[in-house]
């Protein structure tokens, strides 16, 4: 999956608007000013995603400082879908492209229709059969997030993606800890999931820092997603593990310069190698006089930078050769 025939940079918003619109667009524009290429965000009706008595999660407990259910935590956090309709408005008015993880059926069909360009899951839904599969139904590309899961789980996900009839698909290797350390990363495990199943993979980073995002397209990661806050003291659940607008704006431009310097795989000089080659490589040049018509042996030479003569992997030619011409010391063989 190639949107922009280039590596497709995510700057996560997810909940880290706080539940306020203005800090909504906020974000959008600061995502923009960035480089990132899409900022996204989570849609949902808290009703419909959770039951009212499930506790936080330890890390959304210590970064909120409050002791409340997930269903509490989330209402708070909830944009409505009029919300979400004027700040996809908002993302075309400024040039970013908007999307959004929906939680569940009704959201997706309120993005769908909005004309998110991808579905992304989260991985909390990896292996929620049904929804996968009205995921699949929608025909849209779609991105899946693995974290908490084995390859087993992977595959009966990307099954029932399949089998609602989606078709384009791209793994992300996730690791779901916020944030996560550097220990626990297994970043070879992209490596894994492209393996397994022969798809497109990109990497979801929960760590501190751009490092080992910046490594992951070195890897082959298509696709880089990763919290986006305004600032990481800001009250709520992701913003400790979220990337501030200058950290993040020096990570896309690492990516970028590392995109370039993969470049296209083939073994060959550039075009300014060949014009440097001119002086700095290696030429057979004569080692002593050599008359014209004699026999020239190992003896009557020696390989030195020169910009006249033929390079010194034809050493093997010009050994046992006829000179056809005279050379002085230091002059270039010339075939």
């Amino acid at each position: 999956m190639n949107y922009f025939n280039k590596v497709l940079v995510i700057a996560e918003v997810g909940v880290n608007h706080n539940g306020d619109i203005n800090i909504a667009k906020t974000l959008c524009k600061a995502a923009k000013d960035t480089g990132a290429d899409v900022v996204k965000f989570q849609t949902w009706i808290t009703e419909k995603i959770i039951t009212r008595n499930v506790e936080q999660a330890e890390y959304q407990r210590e970064n909120t400082g409050r002791d409340e259910s997930q269903f509490n935590m989330l209402k708070s956090l909830e944009l409505s879908y009029d919300e979400f309709t004027e700040v996809k408005k908002y993302c075309d008015e400024i040039g970013i492209t908007f999307a959004s993880t929906a939680d569940e059926e009704d959201s997706l069909d309120f993005l769908v229709e909005l004309g998110i360009p991808f579905i992304k899951v989260g991985s909390g839904d990896v292996g929620n059969i049904p929804f996968l599969r009205y995921i699949g139904q929608k025909k849209l590309p779609v991105i899946l997030s693995t974290g908490m899961s084995t390859l087993a789980d992977v595959e009966m996900s990307l099954k029932a993606l399949q089998d609602g009839g989606a078709s384009e698909i791209t793994l992300l290797h996730c690791t779901t800890n916020y944030p996560c350390p550097y220990a626990a990363v297994n970043l070879k495990a992209m490596d894994t999931l492209k393996n397994a199943f022969g798809l497109p993979v990109g990497y979801s980073d929960h760590t501190e820092g751009i490092e080992v995002a910046v490594a992951a397209v070195a890897r082959g990661a298509g696709i880089i997603e990763k919290h986006f806050t305004l600032d990481k003291n800001m009250e709520g659940p992701d913003h400790k593990a979220s990337t501030e607008p200058a950290e993040f704006k020096a990570m896309v431009e690492s990516i970028r310069h590392i995109e370039s310097a993969l470049g296209s795989g083939v073994k060959q000089p550039t075009t300014a190698e060949q014009e440097i080659s001119k002086v700095v490589l290696k030429r057979i040049v004569a080692k002593r006089g050599i008359k014209a018509g004699q026999v020239i042996c190992e003896d009557d030479l020696c390989v030195k930078r020169n910009d006249v003569g033929v390079p010194a992997n034809a050493w093997d030619i010009i050994v046992g050769s006829v000179a056809r011409k005279d050379y002085i010391v230091d002059e270039g063989i010339e075939i």
